[in-house]
């Protein structure tokens, strides 16, 4: 299953995530201008929440044993069979709102107008999800383990070389913090 991914050091708190998930997944305008006069006003599956430089934008994480679909009683918390994600099946949804009650992450969002839970469902009838292309900053990506594996090696590989390139920022450290390397 190909998810989604964040790199905290790229988000700004912009929440163009949040605004252009609203805008496709529960707008009738799919606009912008038009979104904010409909009422109720669309929701989105994304939330960005922490303060500027330290905002990390929070979606599901559709669980491999996912609390919401074992807390779910009308069986409206289901898992796609081809893309292994988590969705919520509006008709079946009673808005006894279990599901959020159960989700770890507090990524399911109560919707009051409707009366069903609102969550992410890696916008399963989308080729590309929309807060991954609405990233201005490339702090989301979509990917497999795989990929996520290549950005972490990447990562450590400027960590490895800033080391190598500065061999005495171990040492400041220690110092800032008081500890030094004896026993």
């Amino acid at each position: 299953m190909k998810r989604i991914w964040v790199d905290r050091e790229k988000c700004l708190g912009c929440k163009s995530c949040e605004l252009q998930c609203a805008i496709e997944r529960d707008s009738v305008s799919r606009t912008l201008l038009g979104s904010v006069r409909e009422t109720p006003l669309p929701a989105a599956r994304v939330g960005v929440f922490g303060t500027t430089g330290r905002s990390f934008p929070l979606q599901c994480r559709h669980c491999q044993d996912a609390a919401c679909i074992r807390a779910c009683p009308a069986g409206a918390m289901r898992r796609d069979e081809a893309t292994e994600a988590v969705f919520v099946e509006r008709e079946k949804c009673r808005g006894c709102w279990m599901c959020v009650m159960a989700c770890p992450f507090g990524a399911i969002i109560p919707h009051s107008a409707y009366k069903v839970a609102v969550k992410c469902d890696a916008c399963m009838h989308m080729e590309e999800l929309a807060c991954v292309s609405a990233c201005p900053t490339g702090a989301l990506s979509q990917g497999d383990a795989g990929d996520f594996q290549k950005v972490l090696l990447a990562k450590r590989g400027r960590l490895v070389l800033f080391a190598l390139e500065n061999p005495g920022a171990g040492k400041v450290a220690l110092e800032f913090t008081g500890k030094d390397d004896k026993p």
